[in-house]
């Protein structure tokens, strides 16, 4: 009796989660709004690719803020380099200067002892996406995944770097993380400053008024930058207009690679076209089952011509496409499925041949120098144990 009415419960749960995301997923893409191209806006921008450098350069342009500071991340701890950050957020919220924070509800980890001082230092704190019904199990699945700091209206940061010790490489297990991040002036950083509040008045709470006080005007720079937000839409297609631009060569650098099978026909097709396909994924994941899950795409990408490679040295957690060495991607969108599908991301595309030339140069150090060739010979010779986790994983791939 008892283990039939186990069985009844848990076929109830399994059938409710089921309905859950179905319906939860339709009712999402009637919200979504059809795609449209991102304006292009002239700025300028500086690429980093450490964290204690980013971090530093961070820290001075909040000590110059006078007016606002708005911050976002998908994970934020009170660890180290966590602390840090709020001590100096506290620091400018008691001089006046207004300082709003926002992250992801299921990546925080800021205690209550912490949010306690954020709101007795007069910072507003939110955290985004709380699961809520009706739709629970979809909801709880949702992340924003976004990475967004505006200061003063002026300045602004986007890219993969979030606020944690092991960011920073300070995580033994994890050893080195490599990771890419923007620094924005000029136009750009009002289509920041527009996706920043637009997800602040969505979570529960103070909603802002887009008034000029956050709009100052902005100098043109010499870059021409989108700003992509996709809220778990689009950025596949945006994805997708990009490489259909590639005459040579496409360079992409990614955490997670579960792209799908239309993703990877499309890779397969630049390849037999004559365009240099390079892929760079992490040899040592940070999250299970997501390298299974990419196995089954490697395969007939490497037997497409398409040269795939894993970082060893560390944490690869860098989000990138180079097309051509005229336009870069750089951003908080992965190359998998949750990005494409579920993620609330934000990516800025450069088109500059000249920038673009210095920043590509150092991501192919991460490939050349810090990698190594993934071979048809290495996959087959997986364990019958690794072979089934793959079959596993990629059952679950969408939600990984």
């Amino acid at each position: 009796m008892f283990w039939s009415i186990l069985v009844m419960i848990l076929l109830v749960l399994v059938a409710w989660i089921m309905i859950d995301l179905t319906l939860g997923k339709k009712q999402h893409n009637k919200l979504v709004k059809s795609y449209e191209e991102p304006p292009i806006r002239k700025s300028d921008a500086h690429f980093f690719s450490h964290g204690d450098k980013l971090f530093d350069h961070m820290f001075k342009e909040i000590e110059k803020a006078t007016d606002h500071i708005h911050m976002q991340f998908y994970i934020f701890r009170d660890d180290s380099i966590g602390t840090k950050m709020i001590d100096n957020l506290k620091k400018k919220s008691r001089e006046g200067v207004t300082v709003r924070l926002m992250v992801d509800w299921i990546g925080s980890k800021i205690s209550k002892k912490a949010r306690k001082e954020l709101k007795e230092a007069g910072i507003i704190f939110k955290r985004i996406h709380v699961p809520s019904f009706p739709f629970l199990f979809y909801s709880l699945n949702q992340r924003n995944h976004r990475k967004i700091t505006v200061i003063d209206g002026k300045t602004a940061y986007i890219g993969g770097y979030n606020v944690g010790d092991e960011y920073l490489g300070r995580d033994p297990k994890m050893g080195r993380w490599r990771d890419y991040h923007l620094y924005l002036i000029g136009e750009a950083v009002g289509d920041l400053q527009k996706q920043f509040l637009m997800d602040w008045n969505k979570a529960k709470g103070e909603s802002v008024l887009l008034n000029d006080n956050y709009f100052p005007p902005l100098m043109k720079g010499k870059l021409d930058v989108q700003i992509a937000p996709t809220n778990g839409s689009h950025i596949k297609e945006k994805m997708m207009s990009l490489l259909s631009k590639a005459k040579k060569s496409v360079l992409i650098g990614t955490p997670y690679f579960i792209p799908g099978k239309e993703m990877v026909d499309e890779l397969i097709s630049l390849a037999k076209k004559g365009v240099y396909v390079q892929i760079l994924i992490p040899k040592y994941p940070d999250h299970p089952l997501v390298k299974d899950a990419a196995y089954p795409y490697l395969q007939p990408l490497i037997e497409g011509g398409v040269e795939v490679r894993q970082f060893y040295e560390g944490f690869y957690h860098s989000k990138a496409i180079i097309i051509d060495a005229n336009i870069v991607d750089i951003g908080t969108a992965n190359f998998d499925k949750r990005s494409f599908h579920l993620n609330y991301e934000v990516n800025c595309i450069i088109h500059n041949d000249e920038w673009i030339r210095d920043v590509k140069e150092e991501i192919e150090k991460d490939f050349y120098e810090s990698s190594e060739k993934i071979t048809l010979d290495h996959i087959e010779k997986r364990t019958l144990f690794e072979k089934t986790k793959e079959k596993f994983a990629s059952a679950i791939s969408p939600i990984l």
